[in-house]
């Protein structure tokens, strides 16, 4: 049985050929595909020659090439039916939430994290799906938070180094290092990738005050796309300028605020006040944006998406920065020596009460090696587990 455009089994048989398994078509130690498109014909027939329990054969034609597809991995590659294709990386694979949504932010014991891969891959999918998820008894020695960031991928060096503190201190070169009320916002959107994740890791608390917050930013941006299609189509097409200068660096990126992927998906969002820079857009353009930037940060900013949390000395917050907006309340607290200078002012989050003046140490990493480490913990795992 032959087709030409569609070949047996619901795939064309230009996919079949591009995905052939045979040694001549894939390195059998990579996997690593060897033939180029080019090097197949245009529009290649195929036709099953073998039909065996866990397997088929197919041969096509003009060239006569043969490959052999396992039944499961067929099954496993089935095309969809719709235009479902869903990206984990947008809100397709996510689970929005708001402040009163049961485990928002799920919390692990850090001696259980370490010691045990069910509780580890846990919290990493927490991080996936929900966008944050929290440490505890994470030992408050300097630089822990680097041991955690490894424990999943690696840290992301910037020109703030591999650590910055978040602390008062007397004489503040911004809001970072104050006691001042900041708003949720995402860190670095000057900065083009964006670091995706970021840890903060809470050394000392504040005596009163200095609760954190947190808002799920999918959750807000789908909250504008119901409640005004015209600000979130706005807010989803107008490029708007970020940067960052001091002496030694100067960064700039000029992205959305709310960005999709090509299936129209919301995959990424950015606000940060501080670091916008002056949108040059025609007068109606500017006026549109700013309406619609308003009518986003009044969800961002309602009651029903800020999550209040405590961090005590030894809590370790891990979240995704294109994601997840976090803020923190003011809070009373007497100033510290200087900060190292490379202190992140977009990084001025939250911690909370307890002891004394208020030190937080954080790091960024990236998505991508978390998502590795959980899908490698998940390939390892007993199966009588799964």
């Amino acid at each position: 049985m032959a087709s030409a455009a569609a070949s047996p089994f619901g795939f064309p048989a230009v996919w079949l050929r591009h995905n052939c398994p045979c040694p001549d078509c894939r390195d059998p130690v990579t996997g690593q595909r060897l033939v180029d498109i080019t090097q197949l014909s245009n529009g290649p027939l195929a036709t099953v020659t073998a039909e065996l329990a866990d397997s088929i054969e197919v041969t096509f034609a003009p060239d006569g090439h043969r490959s052999v597809f396992s039944r499961a991995w067929l099954a496993a590659s089935a095309l969809p039916d719709t235009d479902a294709g869903a990206d984990a990386r947008t809100e397709d694979g996510k689970v929005l939430w708001r402040a009163a949504s049961p485990g928002a932010v799920p919390a692990a014991d850090w001696a259980a994290y370490r010691a045990d891969d069910s509780v580890r891959l846990s919290l990493l999918d927490a991080v996936a799906r929900y966008g944050a998820g929290l440490l505890r008894g994470v030992p408050t020695a300097e630089g822990m938070v680097t041991a955690v960031a490894e424990t999943f991928g690696y840290v992301r060096e910037t020109n703030y180094g591999r650590i910055f503190d978040v602390r008062v201190v007397a004489d503040p070169a911004n809001l970072a290092f104050t006691s001042q009320a900041i708003a949720p916002h995402t860190d670095n959107p000057y900065r083009d990738p964006v670091p995706t994740l970021q840890l903060l890791h809470c050394l000392r608390d504040a005596s009163v005050g200095g609760d954190t917050v947190l808002a799920d930013g999918f959750a807000a941006a789908a909250a504008l796309r119901d409640a005004d299609p015209v600000s979130f189509a706005v807010l989803t097409s107008t490029p708007i300028p970020f940067a960052y200068v001091d002496k030694e660096t100067s960064l700039t990126a000029c992205q959305p605020l709310i960005a999709l992927n090509p299936r129209g998906r919301i995959c990424c969002v950015r606000l940060n006040n501080r670091s916008m820079q002056p949108v040059r857009l025609r007068y109606a353009e500017a006026e549109a944006f700013y309406a619609a930037y308003r009518a986003w940060t009044a969800i961002v900013a309602r009651h029903e998406f800020a999550l209040g949390l405590r961090l005590a000395p030894g809590d370790c917050l891990v979240f995704d920065n294109t994601r997840i907006l976090h803020a923190r309340t003011a809070f009373a607290a007497a100033p510290s020596p200087s900060p190292d200078p490379g202190a992140d002012p977009a990084s001025s989050t939250p911690a909370s009460t307890g002891s004394g003046e208020r030190h937080l140490q954080g790091c960024y990493a990236d998505l991508d090696g978390l998502l590795s480490t959980r899908a490698v913990l998940r390939r390892d795992r007993p199966p009588a587990n799964r």
